[in-house]
């Protein structure tokens, strides 16, 4: 019974050690690295304007107006809402993911003056894994530039040459693709970053 008593006492000694190393000490030391290191992104990559938060950059937002940028389609709650992430959850033989997709092909090329027969780049029509997704393709803001442009007055070259400068690269240069951030682009539009 001594021994059964010994190898109880030390059984919680071991478990309440490795909850204060886990649960305490291991994340208030990456927790601080991290404010040191890259406070940006370990508060949240926020995007501020004038001193007040605008958005995240890693969160798509739902803009809607046609002088800006349009974000890909979310699955998110009501759109783009953090605490409904998700995707749709249909399969490529859904009937209703066809139709949503044909719909918002339809409208995209409506929205941005595009031919019938203009082909219309994947991410324009399909909501990301997640709904949250802060960035399109270059093409997919190529094909808006015009749209953008005519609702703000200037030249669609200068709307152009924001979309390049917005533009980042591959990961490490060789991981995903090309994307552009929604978000930080159209607050360059705006004049505000």
């Amino acid at each position: 019974m001594k021994d059964l008593f010994a190898e109880l006492r030390a059984s919680i000694a071991a478990t309440l050690l490795l909850a204060v190393l886990c649960c305490g000490i291991y994340p208030a030391v990456v927790w601080g690295i991290a404010q040191v290191v890259f406070p940006g992104k370990a508060n949240g990559s926020l995007v501020k304007v004038d001193g007040k938060v605008a958005g995240s950059s890693l969160l798509g937002q739902g803009f809607t107006a046609p002088k800006y940028f349009h974000p890909r389609p979310s699955a998110a709650g009501q759109g783009y809402d953090a605490a409904g992430s998700s995707g749709t959850n249909l399969g490529p033989t859904s009937r209703k993911l066809i139709g949503d997709v044909q719909q918002r092909v339809a409208d995209y090329r409506t929205e941005n003056g595009l031919p019938p027969d203009a082909l219309v780049p994947v991410d324009a029509v399909t909501s990301s894994a997640s709904g949250l997704d802060p960035h399109i393709s270059p093409a997919n803001a190529n094909l808006q530039a015009g749209r953008v442009a005519s609702a703000r007055g200037i030249p669609k070259e200068e709307v152009l040459r924001k979309i390049r400068a917005h533009t980042e690269g591959r990961y490490l240069g060789i991981l995903g693709e090309p994307r552009v951030n929604v978000l930080t682009l159209n607050l360059s539009l705006d004049g505000k970053l």
